[in-house]
């Protein structure tokens, strides 16, 4: 969106972790983190750590298509990476690794995730195993010398 951009004439980095937010809505949605399982369980996901590569430039208009690979998961916690695309061009634009953690939204405490929200997770977690690890996963930052 125009005001998306930047004085360098391409996506601003604030609107990528905005556009990543708006992926992660869409993935906890798919299995049955999202808005609605808050409503019912007054339990959600908050983000522990995150890491952004800012792989190609975005131009105002460029249409963007969001891949996710869950990376692993355990009881209280998700670890997961988005890919985003330039949707017409193909290209890698950047990706968003996170590591969510459960929370009791009452206690605000982390908490387990229930047994039926595991299970989908398992069959995700079945079929992205199976798919290469992404370079981008576990990154550090820092200078090499």
């Amino acid at each position: 969106q125009p005001d998306w951009i930047d004085y360098n004439g391409h996506m601003n980095l604030a609107y990528y972790m905005l556009a990543f937010d708006h992926a992660t809505d869409a993935f906890f949605d798919f299995v049955g983190l999202g808005e609605a399982y808050l409503k019912a369980n007054n339990a959600s996901t908050f983000t522990l750590e995150g890491h952004i590569t800012y792989d190609r430039e975005l131009m105002v208009g460029a249409p963007m298509r969001f891949e996710t690979q869950l990376l692993a998961h355990d009881a209280k916690r998700l670890h997961y990476i988005h890919f985003m695309y330039h949707a017409a061009d193909g290209y890698l634009a950047s990706t968003n690794e996170l590591i969510s953690l459960h929370v009791d939204m009452t206690a605000r405490r982390s908490a387990a995730i229930p047994d039926d929200v595991i299970a989908r997770l398992d069959a995700v977690a079945a079929r992205h195993d199976k798919l290469p690890r992404p370079e981008q996963a576990g990154r550090a930052i820092s200078i090499a010398r």
